[in-house]
Order: C-alpha cells, then structure tokens, then sequence
C-alpha cells in the first residue's frame, strides 16, 4: 500500500504563501525546484501542443500506445515481476496484489481501452451553449484543455495507462505519481507510451511518470501555477489529504464502500449471483460489494444462501442479529459501524437485514460513500424509488456493482468515480 494511505503527505502551507515552496520567478510563477519542476515545465509546453493537436493526431498516437504496449508485453511482465516480488516479500494482501498485477491478459485489456478511448467523440471544441447579445456580440461556451493535470493514485499501474490516455484525448499533459510498490511497472509503462508519442507526432513530454516520493505528493499538492488540477485516486486518507493540503485544484474521488441491497421482490436467483460477482471476482477494486443489505420478508430464504455461497469462497461475514440467526456456517461476526463503514479491499463483507427499502436507502445514505450501489428486485417502482434515493455515482438495477467501470460503459477507462 502506499505511503500516502497511512499517513499524513504534507505539513500545511502558510497562508500568505499559496504557491509552492520557493522563490518566485521574474513572472510570479513559482521557482521550478527539485524533480517536480524539471517535469512541470515541459509538461506545460507539451500542453499547449496538445491542445493545437487535432483529433486524427491524438487518436493516431492513442493507437499507437495501443500497438506499443502489445509488442512490449515481456517488457511489461518483467518490470512487474520485480514489483510483485518485492511486495510478496512486504507481506501485502492478496488483493493488493491482484491490482498490482500486469500480465499479458491485462496488457491486452489496457490497449483495448485505449483503442476506445481513441474511438470516443473529441470533447475539445465542442460548443455547448451559444447566444447573441442584442448589440451582435457573439458569445459561445466551448470546451477546452485544462493544461496540465497531476494524478496521485496508489498501486494500479493500468491508472498509469488509463489517466494517460484520458488526458492526451481531452488534450492535457499529464503527471503521473504512482506509488513505490508499483514503481518499475510505472517506469516502463510510462516510457512506453513516451516512445510511442514521439513517433505519432506528439512531445514525449505530454506524459511523464512523478518519482514515487512523499515529496513528490506535496510538492504536487502546493505546485499552484505548474499544475492545473490534481486527482487522486485510491484510498480515503489519499484523498482527505490530497483535498485538504492541496493548493491546486482538485477533483474529489469516490471511495468504494458499495452495497448490494436485496429487495422483497427480488429474483433470489439472480441476487446471488450478483452478491457473488460484487463480491468476490476481484475483492480489492474500489466496486467490489462491501455490505449486502437483504429485506426481512426475503431473509429466511435469502440469507443463509448468501452466507453458504460466502464461505465457498473464503469470504469473512459480519453481521447484524437477525444475520447472525439465520447463520449455518458458524463463521459469522457480530457487525458494528466500522464494519458497516468500511472499504475492506478483501475477501470480507457486512451484512444486515433491513424492515423496508427506506431502511435500506437510510443505511446506505449513513455508511455509503457515493460510488456505486446496487438493488435486486423484480418491481419497479421500487427499483425507480432506489435510483431516485441513493446518492452515487452509479446506481445499479439487476446488475453487479463491479459494472462501474469506463471499459464495461464503453469509455474505454476512467481516472475515478467523481463525488
């Protein structure tokens, strides 16, 4: 796990100094200092080539990073291997280890989301609005590049792949400030698709890999004037302190506390299969199913399938009561709010029975954090009353949560769910 997930970043800033740390350059911009300003700089040069780049050019090179990585998949596996070993011999979870993998399979899922990434719409140019003022002035809302956008994450090295070609197809430069477990795969990736960029057409600059050091996070975080926007995608102390130290800009994403909710009218069925899939097909994703929420009239039926089908697959319960009562495995724990509030990241889920689906929706509005949940039922007015009542970013009817995702809608990758 990362540094930046157990502890603190950055000290605060003093308030009379809202730029980075430094003396001011003849212009007021902050002093480029240390391994941030050697990048920020050709970053912002690269920016603005990219934003007079057309579509037929930004596509080409998101291709082109396409192709790359396919032909240098035992350049991939080898620099990972070394990062996998190192974090065996850390003694991280297993589900940390699997986010951390990059195989020829996922090489492969990665190029395919950057040939979609490719395919989609250009959003640079688009009008979105547009009026005449009664003295003939012309105004029109179109969308434009940010610049340069800085993305702090932990240890996925596909959102090394996936934040980079977001930001060229929108027209941006990118910083990109993994975590050290994932260090050598990052460095690969990245030179990659810098390689590949040059050939296109593109500066080698408009993606650059940030060294994986707690000064690097800060440094990031007060660089006002070198970078545009910051994103953070991981854990919820990554982001609480991304947010409340940053001076830059900063777009806020979700942490995945995600539930599945098991309505009265639900197809038993068709709930177990999607608890099973939520759950268990890759645990430590941020839309993997944390709490299974079940409807007291279902309950009997439901509940000791659930817990079955849990401990087939090695995944710890813990829940309420009326859970535990209902419970034959004799491998379930009482459940309290840190369970119920928890992003487990693992093979473990909470479980509780609920009177109605205000109930539900009253528990998931206490403990859920807004990415994505989910109901299973069989009646619409109660799957519209769901979607009308839940706040998150994705609300699923019948289907799993682990759908949120920008290859499964068709966009080819996503840097975070957005609060």
């Amino acid at each position: 796990m990362d540094e930046l997930a157990t502890r603190r970043a950055a000290e605060p800033v003093s308030p009379e100094d809202g730029r980075a740390d430094g003396p001011a350059t003849a212009n007021g911009a902050p002093e480029p200092w240390g391994a941030l300003g050697s990048l920020a700089e050709p970053a912002r040069r690269a920016a603005r080539a990219l934003a007079a780049a057309t579509s037929a050019v930004k596509d080409a090179a998101l291709r082109g990073w396409a192709d790359a990585l396919e032909a240098r998949v035992p350049e991939i596996v080898e620099a990972n291997t070394v990062d996998m070993d190192r974090a065996r011999a850390g003694g991280v979870s297993a589900a940390i280890l699997d986010r951390l993998l990059i195989d020829e399979p996922r090489t492969g899922q990665m190029a395919d989301g950057l040939r979609q990434v490719a395919a989609l719409k250009d959003p640079v140019g688009i009008v979105l609005d547009g009026w005449t003022l009664p003295n003939g002035l012309r105004v029109e809302k179109v969308r434009v590049p940010l610049g340069v956008v800085g993305v702090i994450y932990e240890g996925r090295p596909n959102v090394t792949v996936d934040a980079a070609g977001l930001g060229v197809k929108a027209g941006n430069a990118v910083l990109l400030r993994g975590s050290r477990v994932a260090e050598r795969s990052n460095a690969v990736l990245v030179r990659i698709l810098q390689d590949a960029s040059e050939a296109a057409g593109l500066p080698a600059a408009a993606v650059q890999s940030v060294p994986p050091t707690r000064e690097s996070a800060r440094d990031m975080m007060r660089a006002r004037g070198l970078i545009d926007l910051l994103i953070p995608r991981g854990g919820a102390d990554l982001i609480e302190t991304t947010v409340r130290e940053s001076h830059v800009p900063v777009i806020e994403t979700g942490v995945g506390n995600c539930h599945v909710y098991v309505d009265a009218a639900a197809n038993l069925g068709k709930a177990l299969a999607i608890l099973v899939n939520a759950k268990v097909q890759r645990p430590g994703v941020c839309n993997a199913a944390e709490t299974f929420l079940v409807h007291r009239t279902v309950a009997e039926a439901f509940v000791p399938r659930a817990l079955e089908a849990m401990a087939a697959n090695g995944v710890d319960v813990f829940g309420d009561e009326a859970v535990r009562a209902l419970d034959r495995t004799g491998r379930v724990e009482p459940a309290t709010d840190d369970e119920y509030g928890a992003e487990f990241l693992d093979l473990k889920i909470a479980a509780r029975v609920v009177g109605s689906l205000d109930e539900a929706i009253e528990h998931i509005s206490t403990f859920g954090t807004k990415h994505t949940e989910a109901i299973v039922t069989e009646d619409y007015d109660a799957a519209r009353r769901f979607v009308d009542g839940v706040d998150a970013a994705a609300v699923m009817v019948n289907a799993s949560t682990r759908f949120t995702d920008g290859g499964e809608f068709g966009m080819g990758a996503e840097v975070g769910i957005f609060i």
